[in-house]
């Protein structure tokens, strides 16, 4: 949970915000997920809230289709249609929460391990060109030669010149330094290798947050190796209230918001297997009217976290890991931690401090958080009937390989519809449909009862 504030990090950057924006998103965040931890646990009549030990966080599923949004309409434009598609997405997820446990039969281990499989493997891509740099950008691996751009300059404004064709511009050619920069690839090793000695010789409570030191220990130093400013950081103030609707009115697509319900669907179905783990951890039975309450704050979350400039919540899984490690039990420890995340996002210092993170520190992060998303899906696909089934293999090669197509060839729907491009150019929704389908088509739609779920969520401790 300690990267999930790296979501505002990812799309802010993609979006092209400045500073000041990004770090706006960074204390939404915090704010609007102290705000739906509280109405999780401690409950809001009896229509909201699970009233079990449960933190929320902005869910990894949703990250690629933001991304190829944000990609696809840089700035406030963007955003606002990320906003509206999460806006939309809340409200369905709210009406369709009394329903979910009637999909749970189209969702059995071997389409959510898929599924939470894909969405780690897409993710690595991520925290990769964290610590080396970004395939577009200021690191680049190349970048335009100055004299090849003054040129063309120079023929722009020539009066004879026939107009240039729209789009025309100087390839990059020249080999980039800032690419790959040794220093940042150092900063990248020293927090994995923080993460690993922490988690190999930490105990309890140290080893819980492992990921954090890491974060810690890299910013610190990049500080010392004059990477990391604090300049903004002093400049921001000490409060300011969030308010909604920071980047505007919300725009409102169809696609988008079809897309982003999809991505709500699939963690609703790992939030039932985690709700109904973590009543038995607290000998609670969690019956059908609770379930529906804690999955209709998952889409109230994402509701208030469309208005307020931020992004989809839900409940994650690590709070399974999380009561059995720590043995707390008692739902207020939850709103006590959300009470503190409120106070944290309205402190603007605070968002300025992790936007002033070096990109470097949160790649060796982003590598074994991601990394370890993908370990989940492996761990659940380790309880599916490969031998006795043959089917389900082909299910997660076909899926799997359905998920890797935007990666390794983004402009695969150069020629179908720009209308539905945001909704085929997540890999995760395209493994999502594929493992669904295939399922359906060879395994049909079988019951699965409580038990197995309660096993996925504990197989599955890593989360969304």
């Amino acid at each position: 949970m300690p990267l999930a504030r790296a979501v505002p990090l990812i799309i802010g950057r993609v979006l092209k915000l400045d500073h000041e924006q990004v770090a706006f998103l960074i204390s939404a965040d915090l704010f609007v997920c102290g705000v739906v931890t509280i109405i999780q646990s401690l409950g809001a009549s009896r229509w909201f809230g699970i009233r079990l030990p449960v933190m929320m966080g902005v869910t990894f599923a949703s990250v690629g289709p933001m991304v190829s949004i944000a990609i696809a309409n840089p700035g406030t434009e963007g955003a606002r249609m990320i906003f509206g598609a999460i806006i939309g997405a809340g409200i369905i997820g709210m009406l369709i929460a009394p329903f979910v446990a009637r999909m749970l039969r189209f969702f059995p281990p071997v389409v959510t391990g898929t599924i939470i499989l894909v969405i780690g493997v897409t993710l690595m891509r991520i925290g990769i060109n964290w610590i080396f740099g970004l395939p577009v950008g200021p690191t680049a691996p190349k970048i335009v030669n100055p004299e090849h751009a003054a040129w063309l300059d120079a023929v722009r404004a020539l009066p004879e010149v026939p107009e240039l064709p729209q789009g025309l511009a100087v390839a990059p050619t020249l080999p980039n330094d800032l690419y790959a920069a040794p220093a940042n690839i150092a900063i990248s090793a020293i927090v994995l290798l923080t993460i690993t000695l922490v988690m190999k010789f930490a105990r309890g409570f140290f080893a819980n947050i492992s990921v954090l030191i890491g974060i810690i220990v890299g910013g610190v130093v990049a500080a010392a190796l004059g990477i990391m400013h604090f300049d903004k950081v002093a400049n921001a103030g000490w409060f300011e209230m969030i308010t909604p609707f920071r980047f505007g009115v919300p725009i409102f697509d169809p696609i988008m918001i079809l897309t982003m319900t999809l991505v709500m669907i699939v963690v609703m179905i790992e939030s039932t297997g985690m709700f109904l783990a973590l009543g038995e951890m607290c000998g609670r039975k969690i019956e059908r009217p609770s379930l529906a309450a804690g999955l209709r704050t998952d889409g109230l979350g994402t509701l208030i976290g469309g208005i307020f400039n931020t992004f989809p919540y839900t409940s994650f899984s690590q709070n399974v890991g999380l009561v059995g490690v720590t043995g707390i039990r008692s739902r207020y420890v939850c709103v006590t931690g959300g009470a503190i995340m409120i106070a944290l996002g309205l402190v603007p210092k605070m968002g300025a401090l992790v936007e002033a993170l070096p990109v470097a520190v949160l790649g060796g992060a982003g590598l074994v958080m991601f990394g370890m998303v993908a370990a989940t899906g492996v761990r659940i696909l380790g309880a599916v009937d490969f031998k006795l089934n043959r089917h389900n293999g082909f299910i997660v090669a076909v899926s799997l390989g359905m998920g890797m197509i935007p990666l390794i060839a983004p402009d695969f729907k150069m020629h179908m519809p720009h209308a539905i491009h945001p909704l085929i150019d997540s890999g995760i929704l395209l493994a999502s449909i594929s493992a669904v389908v295939l399922n359906l088509v060879f395994n049909g739609a079988s019951d699965v009862d409580e038990a197995q779920l309660r096993e996925a969520a504990m197989q599955a401790e890593g989360g969304h």
